[in-house]
């Protein structure tokens, strides 16, 4: 218990600080290796917190179910705790930092009574590069300790880089009664502190991902002038070789995780076209001395949604989760695999549900709605050397450079397919007031239309007026700052049917994007920005006709005007405080668009 690992007095005196409060029996340093994972596993399944799947379909994976009521990020319960609520802002919860530890305290208190503490030094991106964060996650959780092993590189080497003096983030969680109303996810960006009780859950309590790779990240990429982005980051490899990097960001449900592993259409396949998987879903970006913006992926693995994922809508995540995978809240079928709603294959004639009962297809609970075998956030945690398109790039220090960025969102007649801004500032303002559509699979109101700027709504961790203010300073630090972009997959006929088929198609599109960095292709311009000829989209093996196409990139000027309408409402959201330079944006829009 009292045999520390470090000479970093900081962290030796938290940890004891830590232990005195929560009162674990034991505590256990990880190191990252083998045999401790694989000790920590057989744990895990002597004491029913993970199912061993079989061996020889699935090798190296486990279940694992959650309680009940502990199957998503808590966002009501999850806060900011800043000295003055205006710099946390209108998008957050806010909560005083001394009002915040009191309450987190008294639940603390005990909280580990016979119980092991872990103590996870582990760092978001390369150990020892400038790009990467140090943190040390203390925890109760067996589950979280072996999802961070994947989702991290922890271990001996994050210890001895804090050796060297190096400062971390302190990350405190605990399961505690896993009661929800005594769950609190608090952010204390100030002091670089995370505190985390209640939850077992995976965005709850892998501290290393919402919590400090975008919420406290995008509160010191500030300070230091970088940008840390809810953004997947894909290599496109043209037939000439040549590699170039794309980072995008969507709001959830708009396909960001297949688009980051696509698979190309045969059509461009046979032209040389390849794709290099970097990261799914965080970005950290910084300007380099060349004057261009560099990208990490801040992970080393993939926490995916399970539900829809198939060969059809993400062959290369199929195959990455063959082996040495977490599975959380899905189908345990009788030979020991898994399944879930959406997955290849028709469903098992029988199996376990997610909440452990005897589940059959077709089953109606007692208002006759249908019984999902998984949970509609269940969850897969991969690690990304796993999957066939993961770029060679993952460990470098340096990163890849980002020649284009993308904003998308789910948009039945608005957005065209495709359309570049005129500038920074101008794509600034498009990814401020980026927006989505509701689904039916979806809670509230069908087609009601949600803002989540740059998919960064529920992550930014200071007032995002700053956020957008930040993000306009950034472009003049760049003298070759990326082109921006916005995306729509899912426009509509009036039927409802998607005019565009998505998938490995939408390379179709980061091509005529690439070609534009590369000044290759000219493009019209039109009030929202620089639209496609219909001409330079290559359709090569597509059956689509040339009028889908027209309808694909059409701008329905009576659509904008109530689209401008909807961002006025969302921008006084956020009062004075508005950068001045996203209203001047607004206003050249609704005057080109009244031309």
């Amino acid at each position: 218990m009292n045999d520390f690992p470090t000479t970093n007095k900081k962290l030796i005196d938290w940890v004891k600080k830590s232990a005195e409060l929560c009162k674990p029996d034991d505590i256990v340093w990880i190191d990252g290796s083998q045999e401790q994972q694989e000790l920590l596993q057989k744990e895990a399944v002597e004491r029913g917190e993970f199912i061993g799947l079989n061996k020889e379909k699935l090798p190296g994976c486990f279940l694992h179910r959650t309680a009940v009521d502990d199957v998503a990020r808590t966002e009501h319960l999850t806060f900011i705790c800043t000295k003055k609520k205006q710099d946390a802002g209108p998008t957050n919860n806010w909560m005083s930092p001394g009002a915040a530890y009191r309450k987190a305290r008294a639940i603390f208190e005990g909280a580990m009574r016979g119980r092991t503490m872990y103590v996870i030094p582990f760092s978001m991106g390369p150990v020892g590069s400038t790009f990467s964060k140090i943190g040390v996650e203390l925890t109760d959780s067996r589950y979280v300790v072996l999802n961070m092993l994947i989702m991290t590189r922890a271990g001996s080497a994050v210890l001895r880089q804090l050796d060297k003096g190096d400062d971390f983030t302190k990350c405190l969680h605990s399961r505690a009664e896993l009661d929800i109303n005594k769950r609190l996810i608090l952010h204390f960006p100030e002091e670089n502190i995370i505190w985390s009780v209640g939850s077992g859950y995976g965005g709850n309590a892998l501290l290393g991902k919402k919590c400090l790779s975008l919420r406290i990240a995008s509160f010191i990429a500030r300070k230091e002038h970088w940008l840390a982005e809810h953004m997947l980051i894909m290599g496109v490899e043209k037939p000439n070789g040549r590699i170039q990097y794309i980072a995008a960001a969507f709001p959830s449900a708009c396909g960001k995780t297949n688009l980051a592993m696509l698979v190309p259409p045969e059509g461009l396949r046979r032209k040389g076209y390849r794709i290099w998987t970097v990261g799914d879903d965080i970005a950290w970006m910084r300007v380099d001395t060349d004057g261009a913006l560099w990208a990490i992926n801040p992970e080393a693995g993939f926490f995916g949604v399970a539900p829809g994922t198939n060969s059809k809508t993400n062959p290369n995540m199929v195959e990455t989760i063959r082996k040495n995978t977490i599975y959380t809240n899905v189908v345990l079928r009788p030979d020991k695999t898994v399944w879930w709603e959406g997955a290849d294959g028709k469903p098992p004639a029988e199996g376990i549900d997610w909440q452990g009962r005897p589940w059959k297809p077709g089953m109606l609970d007692v208002r006759g709605n249908p019984v999902l075998g998984a949970h509609p956030n269940s969850r897969f945690t991969a690690p990304i050397v796993n999957c066939p398109s993961a770029s060679f790039r993952l460990d470098q220090h340096h990163g890849v450079p980002i020649s284009a960025i993308v904003f998308g969102g789910r948009r039945q007649h608005l957005a065209p397919l495709v359309y570049e801004a005129f500038d920074w500032e101008h794509g600034v303002f498009i990814g401020s007031t980026m927006a989505s559509e509701r689904t039916a699979a979806q809670v509230g109101t069908l087609g009601e239309v949600r803002r989540d700027p740059l998919a960064m709504l529920p992550f930014c961790g200071y007032n995002m007026s700053d956020y957008f203010r930040h993000w306009l300073a950034m472009g003049k630090k760049m003298p070759k700052a990326p082109r921006i972009f916005h995306v729509n997959w899912f426009r509509t006929n009036k039927e409802g049917k998607f005019l565009w088929p998505g998938f490995g198609e939408n390379l179709r599109v980061l091509e005529w994007i690439l070609d534009r960095c590369d000044n290759r292709m000219n493009a019209a311009e039109s009030p929202i920005g620089y639209i496609p000829y219909c001409k330079d989209i290559d359709l090569t093996g597509l059956d689509i006709s040339s009028e889908t196409i027209q309808k694909l990139l059409e701008i329905n000027k009576n659509d904008w005007l109530e689209e401008l309408r909807g961002i006025k409402k969302f921008f006084a959201a956020f009062n004075k405080h508005l950068p001045e330079e996203l209203w001047q944006q607004y206003k050249k829009l609704q005057e080109r668009l009244d031309r």
